[in-house]
């Protein structure tokens, strides 16, 4: 038994490669799958099984692209009613590779069709040596039951008994296999170890610890953040099956003069992926901007339509196909064009340009201790905010600014900080959008205005490894 573990970063995603000495099986693959098939390629195996834990809410997976490429078999849990061609597993079907078993649990309460599967490798015992346990448990977490909202009590009551009644009674030094590490919005305070073990999770894990299910089921339904929009759309994309990523539409180049001509179009919109600070400089009218450099897949999933074709504004065309790359992850397939030679091409040609102020920590300290007004918005999470903000600060989150707007006077100067300025001048761009005039972003957020000696320092954002939607007190 071999096992190659993939981590794709800014999702956080854990998917696995099991290999016995000929053939291998692939376990909750992401989107592009050049490399598991070069990964079995360099082990001399061949992929023949592609295991499903569940129906991904948070990117879309890559089971059909994999199978069409390899010919191999999908196993999904037979409630997910599946529509693509697949075997359907339940409770206590065992799946045969090699020397080695694997054992199906169905463990709903992340999402209703989920299972685990119990590998036992027989060439050494005969005893599970390890879990794939998909969303259903994570090293120092569990999933969060509340995708399905208006089923989010009950979908917790079954996790509860999903990790009592099943997952807990593996043996102690059986090994655990998330699909998500810190970062991914699926679960509370994810550790930024990728792997565990049963024993150590039993005596570790805070939600393994609540004594019973009344008390699990209000901790996991009280102060979860919003979750991201794609959040809803992923799970049926992955259920229906996937476009081929090789059907999707090619990133063309585009001159200024043709991508002028496509962006005139109501069918388009422009997604600028450069560094904050460029943005702010010269952009695109009506851009949105989402940093490359940033958590841009969680952001393009969650705020931009579905329904548009997406013109991207790059560095380089590699910035603009790795921009594509990751929009594709999170289901944004319509990703056509780039502007080619970037925003110095775009100016030189004589077009239009926007900007944004920005202003540094000192800047905004005078601007909050001094005499002239101004509306000050923390586009930071709640508990963010709570856990300390500047006096008199509004709290809109970023990604609520969609349609949270129009509680801002248009002709009001309005300073936006997060922790870092990425958020902020994504919220910037969407009041540009929306006829703000005077919009300035807060270059460094609040990590600099405490560096700068004006605030105390905020504990999610000092966090490297946890997630930015709670705080230390929730962990």
């Amino acid at each position: 038994m071999l096992l190659q573990q993939f981590f794709v970063e800014k999702i956080a995603h854990s998917s696995y490669l099991l290999a016995g000495k000929a053939t291998c099986a692939v376990i909750d693959p992401q989107r592009d799958v050049d490399g598991y098939i070069q990964a079995a390629r360099d082990l001399g195996v061949e992929i023949t099984h592609i295991l499903q834990t569940h129906l991904h809410a948070d990117f879309v997976s890559g089971h059909m692209d994999l199978a069409r490429k390899t010919g191999a078999k999908i196993y999904a849990s037979k409630s997910s009613e599946c529509a693509f061609d697949h075997v359907a597993v339940s409770e206590g079907d065992t799946i045969e590779l090699e020397d080695m078993s694997l054992s199906v649990l169905e463990t709903p309460g992340h999402t209703p069709e989920h299972v685990v599967y119990v590998v036992t490798d027989r060439s050494r015992g005969d005893a599970p040596i390890g879990a794939f346990v998909g969303d259903v448990l994570f090293v120092g977490d569990v999933g969060r039951p509340d995708l399905f909202p208006d089923r989010a009590a009950e979908l917790a009551g079954k996790l509860y008994h999903s990790l009592h009644d099943k997952v807990q009674r593996l043996p102690d030094y059986c090994e655990v296999y998330p699909a998500h590490g810190a970062g991914s919005l699926c679960g509370r305070s994810m550790g930024a170890k990728r792997s565990t073990t049963i024993g150590y999770e039993r005596l570790n894990n805070t939600a393994l610890q609540i004594p019973d299910a009344p008390a699990f089921i209000r901790s996991l339904t009280t102060e979860m953040p919003p979750a991201p929009d794609h959040f809803s759309r992923c799970s049926d994309v992955n259920r229906q099956g996937p476009v081929l990523v090789a059907e999707l539409p090619p990133l063309e180049e585009l001159r200024p003069s043709e991508f002028k001509v496509r962006l005139e179009s109501s069918a388009s919109i422009v997604v600028d992926v450069r560094g904050y600070a460029a943005f702010a400089g010269l952009h695109v009218p009506g851009a949105w901007h989402i940093d490359l450099n940033g958590n841009f897949p969680t952001f393009a999933g969650w705020v931009l339509p579905t329904d548009k074709d997406i013109l991207l504004v790059a560095d380089s065309y590699a910035d603009a196909a790795s921009a594509s790359m990751w929009a594709r992850r999170v289901g944004i397939d319509r990703v056509v064009g780039y502007l080619r030679g970037g925003m110095p091409a775009w100016v030189t040609a004589g077009l239009e340009i926007e900007d944004i102020h920005l202003v540094s920590a000192e800047d905004l300290h005078d601007r909050v201790t001094g005499t002239q007004g101004l509306v000050l918005v923390d586009v930071r999470a709640p508990l963010e905010f709570e856990d300390g903000h500047i006096e008199g600060a509004i709290n809109i989150p970023a990604p609520d600014v969609r349609w949270r707007y129009d509680e801002l006077h248009r002709d009001d100067p309005v300073y936006l900080v997060c922790s870092s300025g990425n958020r902020s001048s994504l919220a910037a761009s969407i009041l540009k959008q929306h006829g703000f005039t005077e919009v300035h972003n807060v270059a460094g957020g609040m990590s600099g205005y405490s560096a700068a000696g004006y605030a105390r320092h905020c504990a999610v954002c000092v966090n490297p490894h946890g997630s930015r939607y709670y705080s230390v007190f929730v962990e």
